[in-house]
């Protein structure tokens, strides 16, 4: 079984294709079939790339001592 690396709810964006390549301004792409395009912007040619996805952060786990098992 193939586990779906994309979510069924989230729209398709040029930020995680497989065919656009960040520029130093953040807010563009260069997209290899429509040029400069902006990050939120998705054409009939999006492929996804899971790598382009930035991770979840770490959850911080509550630190607890001797006296929280106590009974």
């Amino acid at each position: 079984m193939r586990k779906n690396l994309f979510d069924k709810n989230m729209e398709p964006k040029c930020k995680y294709c497989d065919n656009s390549t960040m520029l130093d301004d953040s807010s563009f792409l260069i997209c290899a079939n429509r040029g400069v395009v902006e990050t939120d912007y998705s054409c009939k040619k999006f492929k996804y790339n899971p790598l382009k996805r930035a991770p979840k952060p770490e959850l911080k786990l509550q630190q607890f001592n001797k006296e929280d098992f106590e009974l």
